[in-house]
């Protein structure tokens, strides 16, 4: 993730659905076009709902991991 610099990182471990798509939700809206939104999630759901709701929302998945139970995407702001 060396080439990407994150804007804002949302932590919301520990959260279950479907509060770690509202609180992501929230804060794309809360960023510029450009910046990029680190989410830090246990809720294995997102692995399904990130994706989707980047595709819905107009929104670029850069990057996603999982590493000991904890993901992390990396969403660029694109609208």
């Amino acid at each position: 993730m060396s080439s990407m610099r994150v804007t804002t990182t949302l932590d919301t471990s520990g959260k279950c659905c479907p509060m770690p798509m509202v609180e992501t939700n929230k804060a794309i809206k809360a960023l510029a076009v450009g910046d990029v939104l680190e989410i830090v999630a246990t809720d294995v759901g997102t692995l399904k709902d990130i994706p989707s709701w980047c595709e819905r929302t107009g929104q670029t998945l850069l990057a996603s991991s999982e590493e000991d139970k904890v993901l992390r995407f990396y969403v660029r702001k694109d609208r």
